[in-house]
């Protein structure tokens, strides 16, 4: 049952860092614009975010090792797709279908766990499955950037079908199947709103700074998605059976918890997602070495987060939720210092390092809090609703932070360009290229000279982009802080804590 489940569900959560090392080098490779790298990451996120809690619905009602065996197939199946991708739109499509697989395997992998294990075992099996998926997530970067190097972009889709095929295996012939027959019925309405709202949403914010503010289509996608938005919320108010219950957000304690979750996730999830570019196209990183230099913030995430949890059981959560998003501010601001010329070689470490710190210190005592603040029969709901939260803040912020990317750029590089070493040719040739960011390309018929001007250029531009992003993230981290000194009381009420972290 272990292996089962952690290997599939450590599927899931390597593809969410993983596919990060890989984007600039795809990009490149495809030729594709900042937006459509953009939806690589989103449309995976749009649909776990979404389907997440009706996932684990579906795993009660139907079965968990149904759901599960089913998650599997659909997320291997993308996995191939994605690999045999002959363009970036095949890639998105691939992308969304991981998304569903993942969804369904998730929360069925935990259901199974709770499910088959008596309680005075479950505790240690739970804990295994956090641990052994955290060291997959940690593995994820450099595991991308190795593959990315020795092989291709496609092997980094391509490690996860031999892994589907032993899970699928052990899941058939292992995993007993359970289920809840007094699960509530589906809310199948509330599940599309949200979908059909955080995609139109995203897409109107994705599309904006290539088509324009005034394009219909972005602010048809935009006035469509809010108006979605908001009849899901009207839908989950007045359900019987909602997906996300209302009444949990009556909790001071949950809503701040919650909205701290919202803000440090936006912020870490647009951080990991530009990281890789500035790395990679503007320091001149080769993608092993960008997947290692991103490797020590997950594993000191993983290492320190026990015991940054058991401080918390002894001081309270109001201080670990006060001083780690305060501590992972500090990291994300000195990730936005300027180190040097456009080919800065300066390294990352000191400031991953100082956020990794921030970020162990907050996340074992944030889901313990969440957990904790609301009655045992609402465990699971609250667990779904704060793992939901953190998905959807780096869905809208992966969004949200390429507007302030691309215009930052293209500011920059305006700049950058008007001097005499840049024919006004080559401008107009690149403002062509400019959705592209760092993959931009020269003028075929560019000197030697200009060229190395146009690409300093770029590296320049792509990298304050970089900076101002670290700035607003630090800012963002700030503000969870407040919410975790504002809206926590010194101790929480005693309650169950086991859930992994909804990193």
């Amino acid at each position: 049952m272990l292996a089962a489940t952690v290997l599939g569900s450590s599927m899931a959560f390597i593809d969410g860092t993983v596919v990060n090392v890989a984007l600039p080098v795809l990009q490149a490779s495809l030729s594709a614009s900042v937006s459509s790298a953009q939806w690589i990451i989103e449309a995976y996120a749009l649909f776990l975010s979404s389907l997440i809690l009706v996932g684990g619905s579906l795993a009660d009602r139907f079965g968990r090792r149904r759901i599960f065996s089913i998650g599997i197939m659909t997320f291997s199946a993308g996995s191939l797709a994605c690999g045999l991708a002959p363009g970036v739109r095949w890639i998105i499509a691939a992308r969304a279908l991981q998304g569903v697989g993942a969804a369904l395997l998730v929360p069925s992998s935990l259901a199974i766990l709770g499910a088959s294990f008596p309680p005075h075992e479950r505790g240690r099996a739970v804990g295994t499955w956090s641990a052994l998926t955290a060291i997959a997530t940690a593995i994820g970067p450099a595991l991308g950037g190795w593959l990315v190097q020795v092989a291709s972009w496609r092997a980094v889709f391509f490690v996860n079908l031999p892994i589907a095929a032993a899970v699928l295996a052990i899941a058939l012939w292992k995993l007993p199947e359970t289920r809840n027959p007094s699960d509530g019925p589906l809310d199948l309405g509330g599940a599309l709103l949200a979908t059909v709202g955080l995609g139109a949403l995203v897409f109107g914010l994705i599309e904006a700074p290539g088509l324009g503010w005034k394009h219909p289509a972005v602010w048809a996608s935009l006035a469509s998605g809010t108006a979605a938005l908001a009849g899901f919320v009207a839908l989950e108010l007045r359900s019987h059976h909602p997906m996300i219950e209302p009444a949990l957000f009556r909790i001071r304690e949950f809503t701040a918890a919650n909205l701290l979750t919202l803000f440090l996730y936006a912020a870490l999830s647009a951080t990991l997602f530009f990281l890789p570019f500035d790395l990679i196209q503007a320091r001149g990183y080769s993608p092993a070495k960008a997947g290692a230099a991103i490797l020590p913030l997950v594993l000191l995430l993983f290492l320190l987060s026990r015991p940054a949890g058991a401080l918390a059981d002894r001081l309270g959560p109001r201080l670990p939720l006060t001083i780690g998003p305060l501590i992972a501010s500090a990291g994300f601001l000195l990730l936005s210092l300027p180190a040097g010329d456009a080919r800065h070689s300066a390294s990352p470490l000191p400031a991953l390092c100082v956020l990794g710190l921030g970020m162990a210190i907050t996340v074992a005592p944030l889901t313990a809090t969440v957990l904790n603040t609301v009655d045992r029969r609402d465990v699971g709901a609250a667990s779904g609703i704060n793992n939901a939260v953190a998905r959807v803040a780096g869905l809208l912020a992966v969004a949200v932070f390429g507007i302030v990317v691309s215009s930052s750029f293209d500011r920059a590089l305006e700049r950058r360009l008007e001097g005499p070493g840049v024919s006004s040719a080559s401008r107009r040739f690149l403002v062509g290229e400019r959705s592209k960011l760092g993959a931009m390309r020269a003028p075929p018929g560019a000197g030697d000279a200009e060229r190395r001007t146009i690409q300093d250029a770029v590296r320049s531009s792509l990298a304050s982009s970089f900076q101002l992003v670290s700035m607003i993230c630090g800012v963002l981290a700030l503000l969870a802080s407040a919410c975790g000194a504002w809206g926590l009381r010194r101790t929480a009420r005693a309650g169950p804590v086991g859930s992994r972290p909804s990193a």
